[in-house]
């Protein structure tokens, strides 16, 4: 239903005062001799059929069937087409762009009949005389003009619907990209901190406890304190560097990414730290992705983070199996009975059990790359494993 605005209305009071004004003036200028001035009562009768075209946008069909019926009493009365035609065209292009298509369809077609049909009767000219040829024409004039402008309506508000749709899966996809750019950097820094902030812990305490009775021990500790602590720098600012340069390329925002060719020093840490890693590797090594290459990178130091963190014995098993299109990733250590305090993210597969986030990251990554993995207890030892699916070339 149109809304009856202050615009709408006095339009339709200029519309009605318009056809009124051309339905008594209209006889003057018919050109047909036997067409005469009008009298009081047509005056009339044009007056109450242009008044009810004020309430064409609310009833339509009601505006439709007294024009039509004020119409035909004309023709019954002069056996010619009357001005009031033009009333009765005025509801018929309303019916056809407001109500349903099948109904205003018969609505019309039922008065276009109707009005042929007295014409034929009264003014006997017969079916195919010009004045029921006329009042056809007039008809389907009105009711196509009408569903002309209703397919242009709908049509546009189809157009601004999709503007309105694709602006909203713009602003969605801009949010989600958002999100994923930071949930990444969050990973990298987690997994930066985490590993270099467990090896400064592990020789801190090791200086603490040979101070004074290894001094030699205690100064290579520092200097493993030094190094992890200068590492930890670089990699967070070149973390960092995606935020300064957000539309530059991942290879300008920040250095080469690791990948498993620097496992080699990665394991040395992790020894000079104290911990023992035995290392296993099957298959035919091939040359990876940068992606597939540091999140396996990044996967393995998480684990061994973990390890060193919270094994019972400072050893950690790393088999590396490099299938035809996949990678697989085992790693295992030793595991406590209990999980030690704010240990609880090395043993909750989700990450989540004291607000530790390595394994949901590690668990994230693997997924983003269409992979799996799996974080659990087994006989004793705390097992991480997971399948990274590439399409990597001989090495």
């Amino acid at each position: 239903m149109r809304p009856a605005t202050a615009w709408t209305t006095r339009h339709d009071v200029l519309l009605a005062a318009v056809v009124y004004g051309v339905s008594l003036l209209g006889p003057f200028f018919d050109g047909n001799p036997g067409t005469s001035a009008p009298t009081v009562s047509g005056a009339a009768l044009g007056a109450v059929l242009c008044a009810c075209l004020l309430l064409r946008w609310r009833r339509p069909l009601l505006v439709l069937a007294v024009t039509a019926a004020g119409t035909l009493t004309s023709l019954v009365a002069s056996g010619h087409k009357s001005p009031l035609m033009l009333a009765t065209m005025v509801a018929m292009f309303t019916c056809a762009l407001r109500r349903p298509r099948r109904e205003a369809a018969i609505a019309i077609t039922v008065v276009a009949l109707a009005l042929a049909g007295t014409s034929v009767v009264f003014g006997h000219r017969g079916w195919m005389g010009p004045e029921s040829v006329a009042l056809l024409a007039l008809s389907a004039t009105a009711a196509a003009a009408g569903f002309a402008v209703r397919n242009r309506q709908a049509y546009v508000a189809e157009v601004e619907e999709r503007a309105r749709r694709a602006e909203q899966s713009r602003e969605e996809e801009t949010r989600r990209r958002v999100i994923d750019e930071r949930l990444r950097i969050a990973r990298e820094l987690h997994d930066v901190l985490a590993h270099h902030i467990a090896l400064i812990a592990v020789q801190a305490a090791v200086v603490d406890e040979v101070m004074e009775a290894e001094p030699r021990q205690a100064r290579e500790s520092l200097g493993h304190i030094r190094r992890a602590a200068q590492s930890s720098l670089e990699e967070v600012r070149a973390t960092l560097g995606l935020l300064r340069q957000p539309d530059a390329p991942d290879e300008a925002a920040v250095e080469p990414a690791p990948g498993l060719d620097a496992l080699p020093d990665l394991i040395a840490g992790f020894t000079a730290a104290g911990l023992i890693v035995d290392q296993d590797t099957f298959g035919t090594p091939v040359d990876l992705p940068a992606a597939v290459g540091l999140t396996a990178y990044r996967l393995v130091q998480e684990a061994l983070t973990n390890a060193s963190r919270h094994a019972s014995h400072p050893r950690a098993e790393l088999a590396l199996d490099y299938l035809p299109s996949a990678l697989r990733i085992h790693v295992r250590n030793p595991a406590r009975s209990t999980c030690p305090p704010g240990g609880a993210a090395a043993f909750d597969p989700l990450g989540l059990g004291s607000g530790g986030h390595g394994l949901l990251g590690m668990r994230e990554r693997a997924l983003a790359l269409g992979g799996s993995f799996t974080a659990h207890h087994r006989d004793g030892r705390f097992e991480v494993r997971a399948l990274l699916p590439h399409e990597g070339a001989p090495a």
